[in-house]
């Protein structure tokens, strides 16, 4: 250690500030008296004696200190070696020694040098990942268990191309930058090393010497688990111990059309929907939620349960929605395999799962993304493009093509990784503009003036196609409240590529509607029908989620006007309304049985309400719906396309009357819909119908089962010739009091 360049790089070691750490530490070939040789270094600074086990010896080697701090260095004469080594690749040694050290207690431990081993990635990978196209990164990037030579560890590697320095802290090196510095892949920009005997279950972080050079610890990006918040470390996971049974699911899935088969969603908070005194703060595991929810599902018919956020976030009561750990299932219910059989109990018993995903935004929370490498890596550097003025969070700059990498690498990692069936994206408006809830002077336009943001839209084309082409089946759907066009359209035809469309435009008028007075809804009619003149524009669902529940809103059962009576006839009235509505649908927990309160995080839903025969009856009411909507393809073949629905009459705006009819894929299968939104009865009133025969009603929401006052169809109905709306045939029905009735042809 007498060159200068040497004393200097041990200083860096030192200060954590090595950022080419393999050429002070680890196997070095040189030449000794004209013979190979293998120099070794390594940092040991609770070492007392060190010794180093090389297979060309045949007795372990002492070496020598030569730096107080515990630097400590062996030569191995090589020249009996029959290996012919090549100086270029000295961790060719890796697998031919160890070191044993002895610390100050006169333990004795054996450990593998981390800085033999060669590098995990390709320079393919590194050239698919500069190009935004590494869609299996996450297989690279992060922690992963690795057994290299025999020798089983992790390989660690993040992306912090600005950083001065890397260093890997955990349980397992006593939180001391110094023991694991990482190399830097140039020029990728990627830090990286295998540190041997590692195991899962390990906690660890990233201490970045920033571009300002000081010293912030942070999560890793690629993080497969995390802490229980507020702790904010990552936790080695192997993703691959985990065997799946729901390999005929996932065979069907791939087979089938998607948009001609009923989706009927349960949108659940996991945290929430049940909770348990013997969980920790009321949370339980994915496991037991699984059973209980897969068997509520059925219940209740949903063929499908969207899983507001479950990757990792620090605020529980952000709901998800400010995520940090994007590659980690948030561990307040437990670990990714319980996850994942969550996902596979799901399966096996006929429910899919959706993701809500947030690539429109992250928190500023220091551990996380925020200025990763001390520069707006993640983010834009200006905060009018950078910052979201409602939410304080950050924007990502999807015009980089690791951001871009780094988000559809995450979407496919839950897809793969975890089996999902949808990724619903959060907020795509905001991802859209520029301007997105930001006042003139606060925006930055694009470069034609306007204020489309192209790198987005191009990003969010981009995801669709590869999710649609990597796994096919797999359902991708916008909360989108803007008539930006073409959300649900193929990108081939210029559209963003999602599968569906959250109808925000239906969910706001029916609401606005259903929340006046009966008497007023008349000179309001427009509010219900005009969800029809572009209801086929693109693929809708139709949303009253958690949104609608929240912040003052009142829940959904509450924002029913009237008296007891008229609230859950209002309620029912609704929801028939919603499932005989073109589109698919989606609901809230606890708002299938009509709970008072607003959606809390905190809390449970009002399950006690079911006590009671008026919130049953809702909950069978909601039941009921999905049964019919999956069993009867009028209902759900053609949800999406305009021959799927005829009007019969939507003019009659005095009696705030709406009816309809809903066909099949083949024509054969006819469904005619009566809607009341008075409390006046209408009994006997003739509705033209478009084919003659015998309907006979299969569901009614003022039926007593569910709470109502049972005006009905109990006799099937035969068509008479007498024309009415328009048509030759018609019959006479009794429509309900803020009720529904629903007929089939038979």
């Amino acid at each position: 250690m007498k060159s200068e360049l040497e004393l200097k790089s041990v200083q860096h070691l030192l200060n954590a500030e090595l950022s080419d750490p393999k050429s002070l530490l680890g196997p070095h070939l040189v030449s000794q008296n004209g013979k190979q040789a293998v120099s070794i270094r390594t940092f040991q600074p609770e070492g007392e004696k060190v010794w180093v086990c090389h297979e060309a010896q045949n007795q372990p080697r002492p070496m020598r200190r030569i730096h107080p701090s515990g630097l400590f260095e062996a030569t191995i004469d090589l020249s009996h070696s029959s290996e012919n080594l090549s100086p270029a690749d000295p961790t060719l040694l890796a697998s031919r020694y160890s070191i044993q050290v002895v610390d100050g207690n006169g333990q004795l431990n054996t450990q593998h040098d981390p800085y033999s081993y060669a590098s995990h990635f390709s320079d393919l990978d590194l050239h698919l990942f500069g190009e935004g196209t590494n869609l299996r990164i996450y297989e690279k990037l992060g922690a992963h268990v690795r057994t290299v030579d025999g020798v089983t560890g992790v390989n660690f590697a993040v992306w912090a191309p600005n950083a001065k320095s890397v260093s890997v802290v955990g349980e397992f090196n006593g939180w001391d930058a110094r023991s694991h510095a990482m190399s830097k892949l140039i020029p990728s920009g990627i830090w990286e090393i295998f540190i041997p005997d590692v195991e899962p279950g390990s906690l660890y972080k990233f201490r970045v010497r920033n571009a300002q050079g000081d010293y912030v610890d942070k999560s890793d990006p690629y993080a497969f688990a995390s802490e229980l918040p507020p702790a904010t470390a990552s936790i080695v996971s192997n993703l691959d111990q985990y065997d799946w049974n729901d390999q005929q699911w996932m065979k069907d899935r791939r087979a089938q059309y998607q948009l001609d088969k009923p989706i009927s969603v349960y949108e659940v908070h996991l945290g929430s929907w049940q909770r348990s005194a013997d969980g920790v703060n009321g949370w339980k595991n994915y496991r037991d939620l699984a059973h209980e929810l897969v068997a509520y599902c059925q219940q209740q018919n949903f063929t499908h349960v969207e899983l507001m956020p479950v990757s990792e976030h620090p605020f529980t009561g952000s709901w998800g929605y400010q995520t940090t750990g994007y590659f980690a299932a948030t561990s307040r219910y437990g670990t990714p395999e319980d996850f994942k059989y969550f996902v596979d109990h799901c399966h096996q018993h006929g429910i899919g799962v959706i993701l809500d995903w947030v690539p429109a935004h992250f928190p500023k929370d220091e551990f996380g993304l925020s200025r990763f490498d001390g520069t707006a890596l993640y983010e834009h550097e200006d905060p009018r493009q950078g910052e979201h003025p409602d939410w304080g969070t950050l924007i990502f700059n999807y015009g980089r093509n690791e951001i871009k990498n780094f988000l559809l690498s995450n979407a496919m990692y839950w897809l793969d990784k975890f089996h999902i069936d949808g990724l619903r994206v959060d907020a795509v408006a905001s991802m859209l503009y520029l301007d997105y809830s930001r006042n003139e002077g606060e925006w930055i336009p694009n470069e034609h003036g306007g204020r489309e943001n192209f790198a987005a839209i191009s990003f969010l084309k981009q995801f669709n196609e590869v999710c649609h082409a990597e796994y096919p089946g797999v359902l991708t759907i916008a909360e989108e409240s803007t008539s930006f066009a073409g959300v649900s359209r193929p990108t081939y035809e210029g559209g963003l590529g999602f599968s569906l469309k959250w109808n925000m435009g239906w969910m706001n008028d029916s609401l606005r509607y259903m929340a006046k007075e009966p008497v007023h809804r008349q000179y309001h009619h427009g509010e219900l029908t005009f969800s029809l003149v572009y209801a086929f524009s693109e693929n809708f669902m139709l949303p009253l989620s958690h949104d609608e529940v929240v912040h003052g809103k009142k829940s959904m059962l509450d924002q029913m006007p009237g008296d007891l009576w008229q609230k859950f006839a209002n309620l029912r009235l609704l929801y028939s309304y919603m499932w005989t509505h073109p589109g698919k649908k989606l609901l809230f927990m606890g708002s299938e049985f009509g709970q008072w309160l607003e959606f809390d995080h905190d809390t449970e839903p009002q399950w006690d309400l079911l006590e009671h025969d008026t919130h049953r009856g809702i909950q069978k009411l909601v039941s009921d719906l999905n049964r019919i909507y999956t069993t009867e393809p009028a209902l759900h073949e053609l949800d999406l396309e305009p021959n799927g629905f005829e009007w019969i009459d939507c003019h009659n705006h005095a009696d705030s009357l709406l009816s309809y009819a809903r066909r099949s894929k083949n024509g054969e299968d006819l469904v005619v819909v009566a809607c009341n939104f008075t409390p006046v009865v209408r009994e006997g009133y003739r509705l033209g119908v478009p084919q003659s025969g015998q309907y006979q009603e299969i569901l009614n929401s003022d039926s007593e089962f569910y709470g109502g006052t049972n005006v009905g169809n109990y006799e099937a109905r035969i068509s008479e010739q007498i024309p009415a709306h328009g048509r030759d045939h018609s019959i006479t029905i009794n429509i309900p009091p803020l009720g529904v009735t629903i007929l089939k042809l038979s």
